[in-house]
């Protein structure tokens, strides 16, 4: 095909790029939301919007998006029944839907082998080994995500209540926490009402800030974060000529704190996630798929 489109889509917004059979990057383009999982028509809408807004950015007819084959690297895709009925509804020649973390994988490391760990607002980890992709975790703040962005501060909050309660000690980072919320509890209740998961994200940074400061409370939780990110890591069985690659917002601040055994095997990533979808396209429909 002359031309190939990568998609990458979370839930805050909707990337793709648009490039010619040899993986070279003609159009960009960013839309709303694209999550499967919660909402499967607006994300098809948004991917839809994204792909004709990258034609229109690289100077090319829209229409011409039915004639062009997708990868899509997409939250949600990891469950359920829901990257098949995308694919049934979605406006390209030939489409590929794969989970956010593969096209995470495939742009950090290239098509070989190695590991991602995806810490930020959510968290996730991937390995691949001789051509075999494991995933671990990526299951969601209510039940997953360990580690992430959303539930260390979802953790601050919860132990600021335990402060104010006396029930666990408390620091200057819970007092800072409860000052914000006007030194009233029920302020925090009512703000979890209604909180997504990058709304619980936005106190994480604070919280490593003051761990960095000794501030107890902060220490717990970033220890307990920390070790939670080692075990995922553990299950990935890495060896010590192993590549690994931290990506996502909260990337920069685990890796400093991370076992020596880690450090040591720590590269940047080769590109992100839409390169990899980018990437995954051209092996799968551009140049290098036709010369197979």
């Amino acid at each position: 095909m002359e031309l190939i489109l990568g998609i990458d889509g979370g839930g805050t917004s909707c990337r793709a790029a648009l490039a010619t059979a040899d993986g070279n990057v003609i159009g960009r383009a960013t839309a709303g939301a694209a999550n499967i999982r919660t909402d499967l028509s607006g994300a098809r809408a948004n991917i839809a919007e994204a792909a004709r807004r990258a034609f229109t950015n690289a100077g090319r007819d829209p229409d011409l998006m039915t004639g062009t084959a997708a990868v899509l690297g997409l939250a949600g895709a990891n469950v359920g029944t829901y990257r098949q009925q995308l694919e049934a509804i979605l406006p390209f020649a030939q489409s590929r839907v794969v989970t956010d973390a593969e096209i995470a994988l495939e742009g950090a490391v290239g098509a070989g082998d190695g590991a991602i760990a995806i810490l930020g607002t959510g968290t996730a980890y991937m390995v691949r080994r001789h051509g075999q992709a494991r995933a671990v975790g990526g299951w969601g703040f209510l039940i997953g995500d360990q580690a992430s962005g959303a539930r260390i501060g979802r953790d601050l909050l919860e132990q600021t209540l335990l402060a104010h309660d006396g029930i666990r000690p408390g620091s200057a980072l819970t007092d800072e926490v409860l000052s914000i919320f006007r030194g009233e509890p029920q302020d925090v209740v009512e703000f979890t009402t209604n909180a997504t998961p990058g709304d619980f994200a936005g106190f994480a940074p604070k919280v490593f800030d003051h761990a960095a400061k000794d501030d107890v409370v902060a220490k717990w939780i970033v220890g307990k974060a920390l070790g939670e990110v080692e075990v995922s890591l553990d299950v990935l069985d890495l060896a010590t000529d192993d590549r690994l690659c931290l990506l996502g917002g909260l990337a920069g601040l685990y890796a400093p704190l991370l076992a020596a055994r880690y450090r040591a095997i720590l590269q940047p990533p080769r590109q992100d996630a839409l390169g990899g979808a980018v990437a995954m396209a051209r092996r799968l429909f551009g140049d290098e798929g036709a010369s197979r």
